[in-house]
């Protein structure tokens, strides 16, 4: 009884637990195999984990190649090309046109695009994700500033750069290339705006995709030869960057790569390959820095471009100390050393090195416009009022003021570059500027004997045209006056006073023009019939914002210029055009540069409208009416104790004030005995300048027609007035 009560009271007690008790119980008996099974899973999870580590890198080649393909692709991928041009004559628009023609040849999109009619505060940042390249062509302006086309571009630029709520970063991702149109006579502005076009698209972040190229006008200086060859160079490099760009390039190293030796090499060699095809080695410091294009950077990372090691910083200080030994190097080779009166020596350049003034694209764009050119720097013209004397239909204002035949005038130039780029000039600029003579010189003989040759081949195509009068045809083939104002600055010429001794030797009289910027060659001239100075302007300011002078102390020169016009013995002219609403309100300060200068005659012309020009921004309303030149006239003279109207010459706009010394009894003497001159002049020469001579010792008497007042106008009755019906403008002659 007792041994079988024992596992009734177990089980009683059993049953007398609570479930969770119970089910404690049962884990704890069942342990071995819990932990059995927990082993098994772990054990199956740790295989699987292996098995799929060993596995992945050859998922990854299959499944991640295509996509680092496609991140290259839409890092290097051109959808387009957009061309920005700032333009003031023409040139840069041209450029960009040829550019584009250039792009869309290479299968990519290109647009053209002016500055004025885009608005980068809108627009600019787009580009950055747009895949597209922008290439900026822009020129720079009188004092470095940029086009008018492209000023609010430009001072938006500027402002964003240093503005902080653009940021640092407003243009990261913009791929850019930069190509500046200046003239290095211009000194302290060569190319300014392009430099700093691509200096503020630099602190925007924006990505140069190769170094800004500077094209010079200025043919002496010009790497290639003219503004024209510069910009082909720098576009054939764009284009082969471009070629890159479109097929796919390599990330830039970051620097951190563990094969540091094979990085540098790379980086060596390209600066080697660079240093071979690159056509500037002149740059500065500044250039080397923040001209260079991602290939030069590619030893640093992305976010830190402004940051140079060591090692960096002096290989780009070794750089530029060779860019200038070899500069130096080449200066020295291209130069001849003479004796000199000031410091003993002068270096001066070597003849045989010096470049001609006339391009070939110059030379083209001359003959265009009719130029006769002769050598290198000289041409001749047929003047309108050649031909119109020639049909009897009546003479130019010299003929009116001083008697010379219109049909025997030679216009021409020993010098077609000039110091000035006048608002007003009838030339659109196309003639070459300069601040001293730094080109091939041709002689003096030779540029006269073939000016009388080809002045005298046009005159012959006037034989048998109806309404050219014989007579006038035989006397128009012997030359018998020289205007030196065809173009440029003839005083430039460094033969002029041999060049007008021949003239002289020719029997042919000379009226030479010139802008005021030389005052030493005025006083070292030898005695002409008539020497004109030009004073378009008679304050610092307006001379400056019409002459648009190259040299810096353009006041001071065109004041020396003034006087050393004073010191002639011989007959001298003011020549004032007037620009209405620019320089026809200064009055008391004409007076003063007249009184200054004592000239014998001021001829006083409105300016004339020369058609649309991107060089000029005049247009008709800046044309005065002969009566607007008449009262300005009448009242200038009445400033003037010393001086009255004399002549007028109502075709040309124009009249002529002259010194009451050549009013001799009430009758005016402002003609030119030209025989009497050639005698004075040639006893001038005899004598070694001894026997000086004055301009009252060759004046003629003025006949009636020609004087202020009279019915005729000026117009010579002798001839026949010609009214051409629907005429087009004319804007040749002197």
């Amino acid at each position: 009884m007792r041994c079988s009560a024992v596992p009734r009271l177990l089980f009683s007690q059993l049953d007398a637990r609570s479930p969770t008790e119970s089910y404690f119980m049962w884990l704890w008996h069942s342990r071995l195999y819990l932990y059995s099974a927990a082993a098994l899973v772990f054990g199956l999870w740790f295989l699987l984990k292996k098995v799929r580590h060993l596995l992945i890198p050859y998922s990854n080649l299959s499944d991640k190649a295509p996509k680092k393909n496609d991140r290259e692709t839409k890092e290097v991928h051109v959808s387009g090309v957009k061309i920005f041009y700032g333009s003031q004559t023409g040139t840069a628009k041209g450029f960009a046109n040829e550019l584009s023609e250039e792009v869309k040849a290479l299968g990519l999109p290109a647009e053209v695009i002016d500055m004025k009619d885009y608005d980068p505060d809108d627009q600019l940042a787009d580009e950055c994700i747009s895949k597209s390249v922008c290439v900026f062509l822009v020129a720079t302006y009188t004092d470095g500033q940029p086009t008018e086309n492209a000023e609010w571009f430009c001072k938006w630029l500027e402002e964003a750069s240093t503005d902080f709520r653009y940021g640092k970063t407003y243009l990261k991702g913009l791929r850019y290339a930069v190509f500046g149109l200046g003239n290095s006579v211009y000194v302290g502005h060569y190319n300014t705006v392009c430099k700093n076009v691509d200096k503020w698209l630099w602190m925007l972040s924006g990505r140069r995709i190769m170094t800004r190229g500077e094209g010079d006008c200025n043919v002496v200086k010009s790497l290639n030869g003219s503004i024209q060859a510069d910009f082909l160079a720098w576009k054939v490099k764009f284009l082969n960057r471009l070629k890159t760009l479109a097929k796919g390039e390599k990330k830039s190293c970051s620097g951190k790569c563990k094969t540091e030796g094979s990085c540098k090499n790379k980086r060596k060699e390209r600066q080697e390959e660079e240093k071979k095809t690159s056509p500037q080695n002149n740059s500065s410091e500044d250039d080397l820095v923040e001209s260079s294009s991602d290939e030069d950077e590619s030893g640093l990372p992305d976010e830190k471009k402004t940051v140079l090691d060591v090692e960096d910083l002096g290989n780009i200080m070794n750089s530029v100390k060779k860019a200038k030994v070899s500069k130096e190097e080449s200066q020295r080779d291209g130069q001849m050393v003479k004796l000199s009166k000031l410091n003993g020596v002068q270096k001066i350049e070597d003849e045989g090195e010096r470049r001609e003034m006339i391009t070939p694209a110059l030379r083209e764009a001359l003959t265009k416009q009719g130029y006769k050119l002769i050598g290198s720097h000289s041409g001749v013209k047929l003047c309108r009022w050649t031909k119109s004397m020639l049909r009897g239909r009546g003479g130019c204002y010299k003929h009116t003021f001083y008697g010379i035949e219109s049909h025997r005038c030679m216009e021409t130039t020993p010098s077609l570059a000039c110091a000035n780029k006048c608002v007003f000039c009838w030339r659109h600029h196309t003639n070459p500027v300069g601040t001293e003579w730094r080109w091939k010189m041709d002689p003096a003989e030779k540029i006269l004997e073939d000016a009388l040759e080809k002045h005298q081949n046009m005159i012959r195509q006037f034989r048998g045209v109806p309404g050219v009068k014989p007579d006038r045809y035989e006397e128009g083939l012997a030359v018998k006056h020289c205007a030196l104002s065809l173009v440029g600055e003839p005083i430039m010429y460094p033969e002029i006073n041999n060049f007008i001794r021949l003239l002289h030797h020719h029997q042919i009289s000379s009226f030479l023009v010139t802008n005021a910027q030389f005052p030493q060659e005025i006083r070292s001239l030898v005695p002409v019939t008539q020497l004109y100075v030009s004073v378009d302007a008679s304050t610092q300011d307006s001379l400056k914002k019409i002459d648009r002078p190259l040299f810096k102390d353009f006041w001071p020169r065109f004041l020396d210029s003034l006087k050393a016009l004073g010191e002639k013995k011989q007959r001298t002219v003011y020549r004032l055009t007037l620009v209405k609403s620019w320089n026809v309100e200064e009055m008391q300060a004409y007076s003063e540069l007249i009184a200054l200068g004592q000239p014998d005659f001021i001829e006083v012309k409105g300016v004339t409208y020369c058609g649309e020009s991107s060089a000029s921004s005049l247009t008709m309303a800046n044309v005065p009416w002969h009566q607007e030149v008449v009262t300005f006239v009448q009242q200038l003279a009445d400033m003037l104790p010393e001086y009255e109207i004399a002549c007028e010459h109502e075709h040309s706009n124009c009249l002529l004030i002259a010194h009451t010394k050549f009013k001799v009894d009430g009758e005016w003497w402002t003609w030119i005995d030209y025989e009497r001159f050639q005698e004075l002049v040639q006893a001038y020469d005899e004598s070694g300048g001894q026997q000086t001579f004055s301009a009252l010792d060759y004046v003629a008497k003025t006949p009636s027609w020609a004087l202020f007042g009279a019915q005729e106008q000026g117009f010579d009755p002798a001839e026949t007035r010609f009214q051409r019906r629907n005429k087009s403008k004319d804007i040749s002659g002197c």
